[in-house]
């Protein structure tokens, strides 16, 4: 699964790494520890142009009764996309990626776990492939949510945990977003383990596991 990730750049730097012409974020600042239910930034694509905004992570379905399903709904898995009902027609119609920089997974040593920052060896940006819906409340009031899709792990990420995020490559990028792109079957296909050989993996404080810590500090190396 993926529960806890990074992005620490600027609005500016998103802003170009996206070609985004627009933002709907007012208030933007770093993450160091994203975690579920919290408003995350996100790129969808407005039919014209590449447009950023805030979604919340944790995904609830138009049809849903109340909200409360959205911490359940935090991944899903490539594989059954287009066999849950949940999910199946945001594949054709609502696909967003979710912009980050690194992201954490609780590597198993001993009786014990190592949390672990996994990221691009460049340092740069990598784009997340996510689904979003909105949902409506009985007042009329809208939420607009997302979930991020996970596969099978490459080999750096198999000694870490059996999931990672879907890390689309930087060409898949536009086919992605595209909403004139309903061809279901060709954007499965780009939903694949990332290349293990631009990734690099590290360990980190146990202090990521607390939600309420958000500091520069947490992505620095642990002193083994």
């Amino acid at each position: 699964m993926c529960g806890r990730y990074t992005i620490t750049v600027t609005m500016e730097e998103l802003m170009v790494r996206y070609f985004a012409n627009d933002s709907t974020i007012i208030h933007y600042a770093p993450k160091y520890n994203a975690a579920p239910m919290q408003q995350i930034p996100a790129v969808i694509h407005t039919g014209s142009s590449n447009k950023l905004g805030e979604l919340r992570w944790g995904l609830v379905p138009s049809w849903a009764k109340d909200d409360k399903i959205g911490n359940k709904m935090i991944n899903a898995r490539a594989e059954s996309l287009l066999e849950k009902p949940s999910f199946k027609r945001l594949v054709s119609s609502r696909r967003c990626i979710i912009p980050s920089d690194g992201f954490y997974e609780w590597k198993v040593q001993g009786s014990s776990k190592q949390p672990m920052r996994i990221m691009m060896r460049d340092g740069g940006i990598f784009s997340m492939a996510g689904l979003y819906d909105i949902w409506m409340d009985p007042e009329g009031n809208k939420l607009s949510t997302c979930t991020i899709i996970t596969t099978t792990p490459n080999e750096l990420m198999a000694e870490i945990h059996n999931r990672m995020p879907v890390i689309l490559k930087p060409e898949d990028e536009t086919e992605w977003l595209d909403r004139g792109n309903q061809d279901t079957t060709s954007l499965i296909k780009l939903l694949k383990p990332y290349d293990q050989q631009l990734m690099r993996a590290y360990p980190v404080s146990t202090a990521v596991g607390n939600v309420r810590n958000d500091a520069k500090e947490l992505i620095e190396e642990a002193q083994k």
